[in-house]
């Protein structure tokens, strides 16, 4: 477990000394070629650094130990952290949206100087390299908070294309005297908004369902069952109801034993359903077992 949290860690803190990099040069770069798509997306690596913050926060909270105010441990932690991530993008969205759409209801921009082509190359390169690092690990440890901040990186990567294109187009149509084609890089601005928009509603949407504790679909706990029907003792699966708690998942059974055994052969069935889900499954964290007489009818 410890190993997972550092590995998040770090991953966090190459993230936030990367972005905070990326967002001064794009800010100094985008503040002297005049690209608005430039300086949108420096605002864009800026909050990075804020949902990394957040996200360093809610790992360091999460790897706490369950104790008396919270049994099941601290889990969640990281899906408060994936939200706070989340709403810094759909904020920093509808910040970009109306800097780039204001520009339409002024003057005509000036077109961008070249030099902002090259920070934004930099941008996708290295942003995209900090996507697939910190997605493949998100994957491998299970990590919500981890995985919003990839997508956060892959938004970045994406709003940097947008203001290429934006920028490139501005700058050739004031080269072959095409005003129109000025406006791109506002448009590519206002574009990158709405990709940022949309991914930050998705994370809220994931995140809030487990923070309510929504219970996985039946294809999800359909492992679990067959796990428990083969404990010797179990002869009927009455409920099962697991839920994401973060990081792990936490499970509460009903099943139903023999009437007729004692109540130290009923306990012993109730543990060994417990140790075969922790034992047969590593994202089951917590198993809360309960004991119910079998009853023959009750099949029909």
């Amino acid at each position: 477990m410890d190993n997972r949290f550092k590995q998040a860690e770090i991953a966090t803190w190459i993230g936030m000394v990367v972005n905070g990099l990326l967002a001064v040069m794009k800010g100094i770069i985008g503040w002297l070629s005049g690209s608005r798509a430039l300086i949108a997306d420096a605002a864009h690596s800026a909050s990075d650094v804020a949902g990394s913050i957040a996200v360093l926060a809610g790992l360091r909270t999460a790897r706490k130990p369950p104790d008396e105010d919270h049994p099941y441990g601290h889990g969640k932690a990281e899906n408060v952290a994936t939200i706070i991530v989340a709403i810094l993008l759909i904020f920093v969205g509808f910040e970009v949206a109306m800097s780039s759409f204001e520009v339409f209801l002024g003057e005509a921009p000036t077109a961008p100087k070249g030099l902002a082509l090259v920070a934004i190359i930099v941008s996708i390169l290295v942003k995209e390299l900090l996507f697939q690092y910190k997605f493949r690990l998100a994957k491998k440890i299970n990590s919500s908070a981890l995985l919003a901040e990839a997508w956060h990186h892959r938004s970045d990567a994406l709003s940097s294309m947008a203001a290429f294109v934006g920028v490139l187009g501005a700058i050739l149509g004031q080269y072959f005297n095409i005003p129109i084609l000025v406006y791109l890089d506002p448009l590519a601005g206002l574009f990158v908004s709405l990709i940022v928009i949309k991914i930050g509603f998705s994370l809220v949407k994931e995140s809030s369902s487990i923070m309510m504790e929504q219970v996985l679909e039946p294809e999800k706990i359909k492992p679990f069952m067959d796990t428990v029907m083969n404990v010797p003792g179990v002869k009927r699966i009455d409920e099962l109801l697991a839920r994401n708690h973060g990081h792990y998942i936490v499970i509460d059974i009903r099943v139903s034993v023999d009437p007729y055994i004692t109540v130290e052969a009923g306990h012993t069935i109730s543990k060994d359903v417990k140790d075969a889900l922790l034992e047969h499954h590593d994202d089951v964290n917590k198993v809360f077992v309960h004991i119910n007489p079998y009853r023959p009818e009750d099949d029909e």
